[in-house]
């Protein structure tokens, strides 16, 4: 079962450079220190150096060895432009506005990952998701065969027999209501994702009806797009549409969907709608207890990942973990 050890071998066989494109936040800082003093992570700040060593010192935080890249003094920021350029020439996007718009750590970051010069990028302590999200779609854009970028919550919750308890929820972030073929590939994305975290994927296609106990178009949805990522992933096992009762609960599977292999134990939640999928989750980590992670991007040719705005500095430091191993 997952726990942050094993992603933390995995990077120490390969370490990272992970972007931050907040460098002078405390909470950035922090996480910085510890991923600094472990050798596993190497972290890139993104701003003005001057400011960014006057915040680590005002904190206490010791950041020495970071690498601290400024846009304003990057020696490769016309090769940065052009490469810009090229990227957004359908836009027609011109050499001034490219410099503007690299002025912005979000944008300055993507980029840094587009070049090779980091692995991966972590942001929105201070941006919003779309802030991160725009730049990532617009320069890393999508895997091929991918034409969404959707997000994945993986929850985790100590138990009684000492292992962790270990969920994966989506989308619970992005697309706010997907079609029948974006939740097919919200579904592929969200069981690699899980198997990460050491979770077997056993996918519930969440509704408000099990087998047709309740009618109306996002039952249909949901029962379609199930049997749509059963044909498209044969190997996972799938179930839907399905109640949230009868996925989770044995006693309820035997009522509901007896003859169902899935009813009963599944673990990687699709949700129907961006709503149902962020009030799940909470519901989860605050009434659950469970630690949620995430959300977690899926979909792009390059690990990005957004934080909330609302994030402390141990949640900065697990989202970088998780985001380099996901390199």
């Amino acid at each position: 079962m997952f726990g942050f050890g094993q992603l933390i071998e995995i990077l120490k066989k390969s370490p990272k450079k992970i972007v931050f494109t907040e460098g002078k936040d405390p909470r950035i800082l922090e996480a910085s220190s510890r991923l600094l003093a472990s050798y596993f992570l190497h972290p890139i700040l993104v701003g003005n150096e001057d400011e960014i060593l006057e915040a680590a010192e005002e904190s206490g935080f010791n950041i020495r060895g970071a690498e601290i890249i400024d846009p304003d003094k990057f020696d490769r920021m016309d090769e940065m432009i052009d490469l810009f350029c090229e990227l957004r020439k359908s836009k027609g996007v011109t050499p001034e506005q490219a410099k503007k718009m690299l002025a912005q750590g979000n944008y300055f970051g993507t980029m840094l990952v587009k070049m090779g010069l980091a692995d991966a990028l972590l942001g929105g302590a201070t941006y919003s998701t779309a802030d991160t999200v725009r730049p990532a779609l617009q320069l890393i854009k999508t895997k091929p065969g991918n034409s969404i970028v959707s997000s994945c919550f993986i929850l985790v919750r100590p138990s009684a027999t000492g292992e962790n308890e270990v969920l994966a929820m989506a989308d619970c972030a992005i697309n706010i209501r997907p079609t029948e073929d974006e939740l097919v590939e919200i579904a592929g994305e969200a069981a690699a994702c899980a198997k990460i975290f050491g979770i077997d994927p056993k996918l519930a296609f969440l509704s408000y009806s099990t087998f047709g106990s309740g009618a109306g178009e996002d039952v249909d949805r949901m029962r379609n797009a199930a049997q749509k990522a059963k044909k498209q992933y044969p190997d996972l096992p799938i179930e839907g549409e399905i109640q949230f009762d009868a996925a989770v609960s044995l006693n309820v599977a035997r009522t509901k969907c007896p003859d169902s292999e899935v009813a009963g134990h599944a673990n990687t939640f699709i949700f129907p709608d961006i709503s149902s999928g962020n009030i799940g989750y909470k519901i989860a980590q605050r009434l659950g207890h469970f630690d949620a992670y995430g959300p977690i991007l899926l979909g792009l040719n390059a690990p990005i990942n957004d934080l909330s705005r609302g994030c402390n500095a141990s949640e900065v430091y697990s989202m970088a973990i998780i985001t380099a191993a996901l390199a």
